[in-house]
């Protein structure tokens, strides 16, 4: 199960599991706000949302500021892409205090000028580090360490399908975000796999964008089910790369249940 948290957002208070409600969501992470990169990818995500809010998936952003701060970051976001975007997905605010010492990100033993712990003044990036987000090498001003630009993909079970960890000097390419989206939702929804490369795979064999059939799809079903397969010949002679167009994929539900 994926870990639950509860958070102040741009678009209110959210409770994670009931959020998700049945859903596809990502949760991507951020350094910092006012950033350079970060700015670019918040702005590259608020073109995709809409194609991805119509396939039911639900899009959510952390970095570890103030809400307040996130408020006004998002007008330069705005201002700065090249098109005319809103965006329309919540931004999480994760500088708590909770749970720093048992977290490790704060020394009890450290205290401020005024004898207090240390705890009390600095954001232990209580979400970010539940999910493993911090970038180790990166800090703020502060010498606090800054999260690297995670992306977890999580099903309807609340499970995670998918994580991408780029360090924090490296912007994501949205587009392949969305990629593995929609290959996650053909895969739940088929039997079938996605080849490297996918959409754009085997175009040279005139079968651009053809996908697998599952390895536990038996060749009676096969046959039955996948009609319009072919299947690649190689040196070994065996038939393991079989490859179906999208639009005849389906669903063998024996075959689906074991490759879970």
């Amino acid at each position: 199960m994926h870990p639950y948290f509860t958070a102040d957002t741009t678009m209110g208070p959210i409770k994670w599991h009931e959020w998700i409600d049945g859903c596809w969501a990502i949760l991507f992470s951020h350094p910092a706000d006012f950033t350079p990169v970060c700015t670019t990818e918040i702005g590259r995500m608020s073109l995709k949302y809409q194609y991805l809010a119509d396939k039911g998936v639900k899009v959510a952003a952390l970095s570890c500021n103030e809400l307040g701060e996130h408020q006004a970051w998002l007008d330069d976001v705005v201002a700065h892409c090249e098109n005319k975007i809103t965006v329309d997905f919540p931004i999480i605010a994760d500088p708590t205090f909770k749970s720093a010492v048992a977290y490790g990100m704060i020394d009890p033993e450290l205290k401020d000028a005024e004898g207090l712990p240390l705890t009390r003044r600095y954001p232990t990036r209580e979400i970010a580090v539940a999910y493993g987000m911090i970038d180790p090498e990166l800090k703020d001003a502060e010498g606090l360490p800054l999260t690297c630009r995670s992306v977890f993909i999580v099903g309807p079970d609340k499970k995670l399908k998918l994580s991408l960890n780029y360090p924090a000097s490296v912007g994501r390419n949205m587009d392949e975000i969305v990629r593995v989206v929609d290959a996650l939702l053909l895969s739940a929804e088929k039997s079938v796999a996605t080849p490297a490369n996918w959409p754009n795979n085997h175009a040279d064999q005139g079968m651009k964008g053809w996908v697998f059939l599952l390895p536990t799809v038996t060749k009676e079903d096969a046959t039955a089910y996948f009609p319009e397969h072919k299947t690649c010949q190689v040196p070994s002679g065996k038939e393991y790369l079989r490859l179906t167009p999208v639009e005849s994929a389906a669903v063998v539900p024996e075959a689906s249940a074991a490759a879970e």
